[in-house]
């Protein structure tokens, strides 16, 4: 480039005013080089003030096409070395040790071997040369174990290796992996837990769910938290308010279950403990459809402090559990097999799981100890279906104006009215 006519400060600031582009004729790295010591040189640079400096360095960025960065950089080469020149040669590396073939030969002893440890593989080098005289092992034999998995890095290696570790499912011992085969006695339950939702930040109380997978038989509880101090005495006095033998112990994966604390109880009460299987949506369906049904219809979808956990207790042990197994009806599907083996559910049946309880074939041998129809008898001849049903629903409300939800319920029901009046879609 020729701009030996710009010699002042001033023909800088109106060239970087300007929006005229200006490019080399040379675009070769050499000649753009030399163009910056001339410039530097012609203008004096190293003598000239901040300023000064500021606005010819804004000219050989703006003419030569470099970073601000790489512009300070041969500047300050020209400063330290008097010119500014190409810098050439090979960066300091280590000196290579192992090459391609001993990559091959560790592809070839971990295809073989299964790729053991560092040290297992190690130990292979040593032997191949020492005790079978293998020369090809010389270098390999006195290779470290922590280089073994370097070398395993390599290009070289991963595009032969046959062995990888894929991923692995977690695998957790605690419970059996499949769907129990009640053969038609109760004393199979399925739990699961339903959260009462949480409200700035703060946690809402749990619901337990236990269901008989034959009779329906149900058992709700509430706890403040999924944890041991408060869950395992929970889930020991909702096993004794069963009144037959538990036999077994089913849940979805979830680590409030499937735990060692929980896993002790069962088996001190030699329950057997099962889990879901993988895709087997089915396999706690039952509790889950109950979740829905039943606590969600009943308790709603409202924050509950974890305070409520006591008095919801309360409630469920004194009215809704005696309401939902003496008084409340279930549908108990009929299973039938088409000459293709489809397999069609109907449901024609409709009882009581106290009722369904005493249909069963000689049902007194599934009672647990202390407990006999007559004593069941008369809980459930104590009230009507209609009376336990209105005595449950006056207890709730009761319960729901301690918990404070009744303001809740009024606001929704008022802001529905409204939206009624309005001409807006009804609630």
């Amino acid at each position: 480039m020729d701009d030996k006519a710009v010699t002042t400060l001033e023909q800088i600031r109106i060239i970087l005013q300007s929006s005229q582009d200006l490019e080399f004729k040379g675009l070769s790295r050499d000649e753009k080089y030399r163009w910056i010591e001339e410039v530097l040189a012609r203008f004096n640079y190293f003598e000239l003030g901040k300023k000064a400096k500021g606005e010819v360095k804004a000219y050989l960025e703006r003419m030569s096409g470099l970073s601000r960065a790489q512009v300070a950089r041969l500047v300050s080469r020209q400063q330290s070395d008097g010119s500014i020149k190409v810098l050439s040669g090979r960066h300091h590396c280590f000196k290579t040790i192992y090459t391609k073939l001993d990559k091959d030969l560790l592809v070839q002893t971990d295809n073989v071997h299964g790729r053991l440890s560092g040290p297992a593989t190690r130990r292979i080098f040593e032997r191949q040369y020492t005790v079978y005289g293998d020369q090809n092992f010389e270098r390999l034999s006195k290779i470290s174990s922590a280089h073994i998995y370097n070398l395993r890095a390599s290009r070289t290696y991963t595009m032969k290796a046959q062995t990888f570790a894929g991923t692995r499912s977690v695998q957790l011992s605690i419970g059996i992996r499949r769907k129990p085969e009640t053969k038609g006695s109760p004393g199979w339950i399925r739990v699961d837990t339903v959260h009462q939702g949480d409200l700035d930040g703060e946690k809402g109380v749990y619901h337990i769910n236990l269901v008989d997978a034959v009779l329906q038989w149900e058992i709700v509880l509430c706890v403040e938290k999924i944890s041991e101090s408060y869950l395992v005495p929970a889930l020991e006095g909702a096993l004794s308010m069963f009144p037959f033998l538990i036999l077994g112990f089913h849940s979805d994966n979830g680590s409030e279950f499937i735990n060692r604390v929980v896993s002790t109880l069962l088996n001190k009460l030699l329950i057997e403990q099962t889990k879901s299987r993988s895709g087997r949506t089915n396999d706690n369906a039952l509790v889950e459809g109950k979740n829905g049904s039943v606590i969600r219809k009943h308790m709603g979808y409202w924050h509950i402090k974890q305070a409520g956990a006591p008095l919801i207790n309360v409630f469920y042990r004194e009215h809704f559990n005696r309401y939902l197994n003496f008084h409340r009806p279930c549908g108990y599907a009929t299973v039938t097999v088409d000459e293709r083996g489809k397999r069609k559910k109907k449901y024609e049946t409709y009882q009581t799981p106290y009722e369904r309880f005493k249909s069963l074939e000689n049902p007194g041998q599934y009672l647990r100890a202390g407990m006999s129809f007559e004593e069941l008898e008369k809980v459930a001849g104590r009230e009507t279906d209609n009376e336990s049903a209105e005595n449950m629903q006056k207890a709730k409300g009761r319960l729901f104006e301690k918990l404070g939800h009744h303001k809740k319920r009024q606001k929704h029901r008022l802001k529905a009215s409204i939206q009624t009046q309005k001409g807006g879609k009804d609630p």
